[in-house]
């Protein structure tokens, strides 16, 4: 009876995990935008730009996930009708601004850690700041970037399961939904819990072989 209702039920949860997924990759990939603008801010010379930067970063991290979704999905319409946001846009919109505030120290830390000579070298050709950063720093630190972004990425993977307190149908959301409806808590949490061990061990392993390819490829 156990076997059945796993095998029953397990297609729906797997069709739910690829809003999981898609949530995840769409945070990570926007939340790099994101959290490059503040990184840049955070090492600005310029104050107005770092203190944005430096308040980005503090609030956003500083606060919980699942507050900033309640906000966004809750909170904000109450002040701005107009705001009124569908579950799966509100849940985004929190993660990406979450994973923006995490990855902005992840790729500050990453170019403060590039040599002051390249800087100099940098300025010595006369190219100017953001010619530096485009064309001498931020290339060099993609390599760099891979373990904690890939880090960042398995834990927001697991983080989105907070959207389901909003009603966004993703793996959680539908394994709670199976479960009560069936009343098979045991089994149908085991079989969600046996998909997201199956996606965050695919993904590291994908992020893994991403770190060593580019070390293969800076050796050549």
């Amino acid at each position: 009876m156990t076997d059945n209702v796993i095998i029953k039920y397990f297609p729906v949860l797997l069709k739910a995990s690829v809003v999981t997924i898609e949530l995840t990759a769409i945070a990570v990939t926007i939340g790099l935008v994101f959290g490059l603008v503040a990184a840049l801010f955070r090492i600005s010379k310029i104050k107005v730009l770092n203190y944005i930067g430096s308040f980005y970063v503090w609030l956003f991290r500083g606060t919980p996930l699942l507050l900033q979704i309640f906000f966004i999905y809750y909170g904000l319409p109450k002040i701005v009708p107009a705001l009124t946001l569908p579950a799966f846009l509100a849940g985004a919109i929190a993660l990406i601004i979450n994973s923006g505030a995490y990855t902005a120290e992840i790729i500050r830390a990453a170019i403060l850690s590039i040599d002051k000579g390249q800087y100099e070298a940098a300025k010595a050709l006369g190219m100017t700041y953001l010619q530096t950063m485009r064309y001498v720093i931020v290339p060099q630190t993609y390599k760099r970037l891979i373990p904690p972004i890939g880090n960042e990425f398995i834990a927001l993977l697991k983080d989105s399961s907070l959207v389901s307190t909003i009603g966004m149908v993703e793996l959680m959301r539908a394994a709670q939904l199976k479960a009560s409806a069936t009343g098979r808590d045991a089994e149908i949490y085991i079989a969600a819990l046996v998909i997201y061990l199956a996606l965050t061990t695919v993904f590291s392993t994908i992020f893994n072989w991403l770190e060593k390819r580019l070390g293969k490829y800076e050796q050549q």
